[in-house]
């Protein structure tokens, strides 16, 4: 086997497995969307189950976004190689340079206008502390939402309690009602009071960022290496690409 064909068998074997990936992902995306009353069903069996997390079925939409776009990559690659298809390899190859100049692209924003990143985040949280204010106790998805943030993350609000006050939860709740993860000494939700004698829980957006701080070695790893990989299989469908060409000729 000489490096063309090698080459050939790394590309097959490669996006095979990016095609099958991509089609187990989707099949669990549809089947989410799908069967929806099953897994309600489910949940409702185990004891002790949060209600809020119902809310997994909103990541159906992801996983089937997901799933699509490595299917046609995983195809193209596969097909392009194994028919030695100039289209099919050239069509592969733009896919990856424009996922490949999304990423930074993004990552240039990340770092040059670091000031502008840091006021879009400060609109955000606005924003999510009027969803709070808003919603909060009265929307069931926004609740929902937020509650099970919260619990997964052990977070109390987007910046911290606070974010609650005059929000419906808070109002409703008599004297001024929490949620019961902002205060760890509580089995429910509690008061001003009881707030101030419990331990100090960060927002969330603070555990969000302190989880990035922590893990920014790992996170920068796996970046490089999902560019060093896209790069990779841009050079070998370009390698292809042109032996086909000048094979042709």
């Amino acid at each position: 086997m000489g490096c063309y064909g090698f080459l050939k068998v790394i590309m097959f074997v490669f996006n095979g497995i990016i095609f099958l990936a991509g089609a187990a992902i989707l099949g669990v995306g549809i089947w989410v969307k799908v069967d929806s009353g099953s897994i309600l069903s489910f949940l409702g069996k185990i004891e002790n189950v949060p209600p809020e997390l119902g809310q997994i079925l909103n990541v159906g939409y992801l996983l089937i976004a997901l799933g699509l776009l490595l299917l046609v990559l995983g195809f193209l690659g596969c097909c392009g190689a194994v028919r030695e298809s100039r289209c099919m390899l050239l069509t592969f190859f733009i896919i990856i340079l424009l996922i490949f100049i999304a990423e930074v692209a993004g990552a240039i924003v990340i770092l040059v206008f670091r000031p502008l990143v840091d006021e879009l985040f400060g609109k955000v949280g606005k924003a999510a502390v009027a969803s709070i204010k808003k919603d909060y106790g009265r929307n069931q998805d926004i609740t929902g939402l937020w509650d099970t943030t919260m619990t997964t993350l052990k977070c109390c609000g987007f910046y911290n309690a606070t974010d609650f006050v005059d929000s419906p939860f808070y109002v409703n709740g008599g004297n001024g009602g929490f949620p019961p993860q902002c205060c760890p000494d509580a089995d429910s939700a509690c008061d001003a009071q009881q707030l101030a004698t419990s331990a100090a829980v960060a927002g969330c957006f603070q555990k969000i960022k302190g989880l990035v701080e922590d893990n920014t070695v790992a996170i920068v790893a796996v970046a490089l290496a999902i560019a060093f990989l896209e790069l990779c299989a841009m050079v070998v469908s370009m390698i292809l690409f042109c032996r086909l060409k000048s094979t042709r000729a």
